[in-house]
């Protein structure tokens, strides 16, 4: 068995539509994921871990409108520690476009 870090992804504002911004091609554990806020308002932020086969929904809803404050940036140690198989992938969505940057990393374990 090897490990490989791996930057599931790199940092991008996320969409305002219910937007996959990762799909594990091999298993992969999430080590963390931050969402940086760059706008001057309070925004929501939701993020599913869907399963192979399935769409984002309330069933694997991980973190529900996560209110990040102008210019914070939260941790999210929700989804720290979970694991992606292959072909499962991270959705996310926030309630405004361009104002919050997410970036994730992890390990790849083939």
């Amino acid at each position: 068995m090897a490990i490989k870090a791996k930057e599931l992804i790199p940092a991008k504002h996320a969409e305002n539509t219910q937007t996959t911004q990762f799909i594990a091609q091999t298993p992969t554990a999430i080590d963390k994921f931050t969402i940086t806020n760059t706008s001057a308002a309070i925004v929501k932020f939701s993020l599913n871990i869907v399963p192979t086969s399935l769409s984002a929904g309330p069933s694997n809803l991980i973190i529900k409108d996560k209110s990040v404050a102008a210019g914070d940036t939260y941790v999210c140690p929700e989804v720290v520690g979970h694991n992606l198989e292959v072909g499962s992938f991270i959705s996310t969505l926030v309630d405004t476009v361009d104002a919050l940057v997410i970036r994730a990393s992890g390990r790849e374990i083939t």
